[in-house]
């Protein structure tokens, strides 16, 4: 049974298929941990078009996404699972941060039962207002403006998948990485060679010398600006 579930409905679940079916996340899927699933958001459009999206009232350029497509692709997964709750990614939301993305994988980790999210994506100018009324979690990831969903809906599963224990090789991978301490940068690390075009890895990390090694660390750790 997967630890976590996340349904994405979206209207390119080929953009998203690669990437889920690679590297750690597909890892993450092969040891049953996580689970994916797609909605096309198509298949709830309206007319002969199966259109999702129209003019916005009171004039301005661009489309929104109408809210009966929404709510109807959203109503579907949630027959299933009523508990499950949806995510937007959007820019009135809460930055996400990697405290936020720990506190889902560790109560994926804790739950009886699986965690599902359903995460929609997007896309147009934007969406009609309503939709935010069957939102859980409004998540924006800075300051900027995308073309769709589908990439923050991949940076939010990444975020969490890796910080399910079992996902990442090493025990501490997660613990003493960046921003695992709330706004901590990560200390310089170096592999071989030793010299490399003059620039060589500080003495202090060949010494064996832990104590030290670990002083140097927390000394050349730094706070996120």
């Amino acid at each position: 049974m997967p630890k976590i579930k996340f349904t994405i409905i979206t209207l390119f679940r080929e953009a998203l298929e690669p990437y889920l079916n690679t590297s750690m996340m597909w890892k993450a899927t092969d040891k049953g941990l996580v689970e994916f699933d797609f909605v096309n958001l198509r298949d709830f459009g309206l007319g002969p078009h199966k259109s999702v999206d129209d003019t916005p009232y009171g004039g301005g350029d661009g489309m929104l996404l109408r809210p009966e497509p929404v709510f109807a692709a959203i109503e579907s997964v949630k027959e299933k699972d009523p508990d499950a709750k949806v995510i937007i990614p959007t820019p009135v939301g809460e930055i996400w941060n990697q405290n936020m993305a720990r506190k889902i994988a560790e109560d994926a980790d804790n739950s009886e039962k699986p965690l599902h999210f359903i995460i929609l994506c997007p896309h147009y100018e934007g969406y009609d207002e309503r939709i935010l009324s069957i939102v859980d979690y409004k998540i924006s990831l800075g300051k900027y403006v995308l073309t769709g969903g589908e990439l923050p809906a991949l940076i939010i599963i990444d975020s969490v998948v890796r910080l399910i224990p079992g996902v990442l090789g090493g025990e501490n991978s997660a613990i003493i990485e960046s921003f695992s301490d709330g706004d901590n940068l990560e200390y310089p690390q170096y592999t071989k060679p030793f010299d490399f075009r003059g620039k060589k890895v500080p003495e202090i990390l060949l010494s064996g010398n832990h104590g030290e090694i670990a002083k140097w660390r927390e000394e050349h750790s730094k706070k996120a600006n």
